[in-house]
This record gives structure tokens, C-alpha cells and sequence, in this order.
């Protein structure tokens, strides 16, 4: 019964974050379904422990999607 449930229900789905201090240097990982309360939590594509204590790559941070699309913006005049 309960591989059935398994089958039927979504499992939720866990997204890493790295939290970062003041000067971007690596202080934690996180997995979670939701975001983590508090400063400093920036979502992450993937973990690497070789990270803790130094500055996360370039292409380690997830962008978050823009709120408008390109063809919706206000012209400068």
C-alpha cells in the first residue's frame, strides 16, 4: 500500500542552497522543499563541498527568473 502511495503522490522536490556571508564566502548547504528562513540563503544549481570557505563560482547560483518580460519594460523617452 504504501508503494502505491509512493506512485500516486509527487515527492517533494528538494533544492540546494548555499548560505553565503557578508563577503560571498561559503558558510553552509542546505537541501530543502522550501526556501530557508533568514539572510543570505541563495539557491544553487548543485553542491560542492570543495566551496565551504571560499567564494561560490560563477555559474554555481541559480538566477531567479525576472518578474517581466523583456517586451513588457518601460522605454526610457
Amino acid at each position: 500500500m504504501v508503494s502505491l502511495l509512493h506512485l500516486l503522490l509527487p515527492a517533494p522536490r528538494h533544492t540546494a542552497y548555499a548560505l553565503l556571508d557578508m563577503n560571498g564566502t561559503c558558510l553552509a548547504f542546505k537541501h530543502c522543499s522550501q526556501v530557508p528562513e533568514g539572510d543570505g540563503w541563495v539557491q544553487m544549481h548543485e553542491v560542492q563541498l570543495a566551496w565551504l570557505g571560499h567564494a561560490l563560482p560563477d555559474g554555481a547560483r541559480v538566477c531567479k527568473p525576472t518578474s517581466r518580460r523583456w517586451h513588457q519594460r518601460n522605454l526610457a523617452a
